[in-house]
């Protein structure tokens, strides 16, 4: 494993669940952190948490959607803490909508945040991290990514997607120096989770206790994950050379594929 002391990471959707889990663990391992999102408060809160760990750190607003604010991105971390060598893109949206229902709104948002904004601005990143011989990108998918979804396709498609842009980026990066990898995790503890619990619940006639359990039955564990342990897998894949076009899941056994 190498050293991640004093490398720049860019974590999207970093103010709050997985991206702020991760933005705070690459930090104890020694990195500077921006963190960025559409919602302000939270990434100015997550900044000034990086900032107590001894880490310098940036925040600033994205919209993953908005082309030009995407392609801004790198130069506004690169002039308050260098060059992007980690990238973790994380930010994403759902949405429920079955295929025949589906509208051209809701596709076209989903795969803009989750798919397109990310090719973008991996895109924005690349020739800094070719320069240095050195990069990392680390891709949260989910396990929607590796299989279909009721009632979420565009959310799935997006997801699949994504694997498949890291599995190229990693064959085109190997020996540049830069790894590109997907992690995929299923429920975790998260505001996702509530408010799907809550939707659950309202339509089932559920409380929210049996709605959750509903919602865990099929996982080995009977649990969520946790945010932090999604970071865990994120500074895994950070600290490492040789991992790289890898999709792994974070889901209690829920998907063995």
């Amino acid at each position: 494993m190498e050293s991640l002391e004093g490398r720049v990471a860019l974590v999207t959707g970093g103010g709050r669940g997985i991206g702020r889990a991760i933005a705070l663990a690459l930090a104890r391992a020694g990195a500077h952190v921006a963190v960025a999102a559409r919602t302000v408060p939270e990434i100015e809160a997550v900044a000034a948490e990086v900032a107590a760990l001894g880490r310098r750190t940036y925040f600033f607003p994205l919209d993953l959607s908005d082309r030009e604010m995407v392609a801004a991105a790198p130069a506004k971390v690169a002039a308050a803490l260098g060059t992007v060598e980690i990238l973790v893109n994380n930010a994403g949206v759902d949405a429920a909508e079955p295929v025949h229902a589906l509208t051209d709104a809701t596709w076209d948002m989903v795969l803009a945040v989750n798919l397109t904004g990310p090719a973008l601005l991996t895109r924005a990143c690349l020739s800094g991290m070719y320069d240095r011989v050195w990069g990392r990108v680390i891709n949260v998918s989910s396990v929607a990514g590796k299989i279909g979804l009721k009632y979420g396709s565009a959310y799935a498609a997006s997801k699949h997607g994504l694997i498949g842009l890291t599995r190229s980026l990693a064959l085109e990066g190997a020996r540049k120096g830069v790894t590109a990898n997907a992690i995929c995790p299923s429920w975790t503890e998260t505001q996702m989770m509530d408010d799907a619990v809550e939707q659950v619940a309202l339509h089932t006639q559920r409380t929210e206790a049996e709605a959750r359990k509903a919602i865990l039955r099929g996982n080995p564990t009977g649990r969520a994950a946790l945010p932090e342990e999604v970071a865990d897998v994120a500074v895994l894949l950070a600290a490492s050379p040789i991992l790289t076009g890898q999709s792994i899941h974070v889901d209690g056994g829920e998907v063995m594929a």
